[in-house]
């Protein structure tokens, strides 16, 4: 049965629903050698970690799909379908391209890595490629911890995603030309091994709140102690996160 209602009482709804221009990229889980190769090149980690995230002016909500396979003659005359393999889509990213030219040379030297396995010089006429092993502490090529923060305008409520085993794989064609100015971006897809929606820090977790988790009544308290300024004496404390 439907219910005659006012528009005044959908104004809490419509009124409250989420924009899409806040948001924030984190970039951050380089290995140690890649991140010395991004050096070499004038982009060094305080770039990568600061300011390469807020050149970031188009991003995306990441999504996934479940790919199944059908199943006949458990039952006769029906056909079920069961779940093998989870399969995020690829993340497209725009950055504004700052006048040092670093945000190109981060995602060109990043992929550079990639493929450089030979370490020849590339003027070589026999120059190859090969792939670097992807996962390797000191080496690897993948990141961590690379994160899309999406909050609205009040900074209440925010839902985060973090990637995990992200590198470019495609960066797209840049448009120059004579005429009016407009400001230069580039557009790279990455790709990467699985998310998770929600806070994923360690504390986080420690109050129950990773992940979208919703805490009980007696979870997100913190308790500690502090020393007084005598040093005499341990005070226990606790809060809500």
């Amino acid at each position: 049965m439907v219910i005659k209602r006012k528009i005044s009482d959908f104004t809490s709804i419509i009124g409250n629903v989420a924009q899409t221009n806040h948001y924030q990229v984190f970039f951050d889980g380089l290995s140690p050698n890649l991140m010395s190769h991004l050096n070499s090149k004038g982009v060094n980690r305080r770039f990568v970690i600061e300011d390469a995230g807020l050149l970031c002016s188009q991003a995306s909500i990441p999504g996934s799909s479940i790919a199944d396979v059908p199943i006949k003659g458990n039952f006769q005359g029906v056909t079920e379908n069961f779940a093998h393999t989870r399969i995020f889509t690829s993340l497209p990213l725009t950055f504004y391209v700052d006048k040092d030219y670093k945000m190109m040379k981060f995602i060109e030297h990043w992929m550079e890595y990639i493929t450089d396995g030979s370490q020849e010089d590339k003027s070589d006429p026999g120059y190859f490629y090969r792939m670097r092993y992807p996962r390797d502490a000191t080496s690897g090529y993948k990141a961590d911890k690379i994160k899309i923060v999406k909050f609205d305008r009040d900074y209440r409520k925010e839902i985060e995603y973090t990637f995990f085993g992200m590198f470019p794989k495609t960066m797209s064609s840049t448009s120059v030309s004579y005429g009016s100015a407009n400001v230069l971006s580039v557009s790279c897809t990455f790709i990467y091994e699985r998310y998770i929606a929600g806070k994923e820090t360690s504390i986080s977790k420690k109050t129950g709140i990773s992940e979208n988790t919703i805490p009980s009544k007696n979870q997100g308290i913190i308790t500690g102690s502090f020393v007084s300024d005598d040093g005499q004496q341990s005070v226990p404390i606790n809060f809500t996160n």
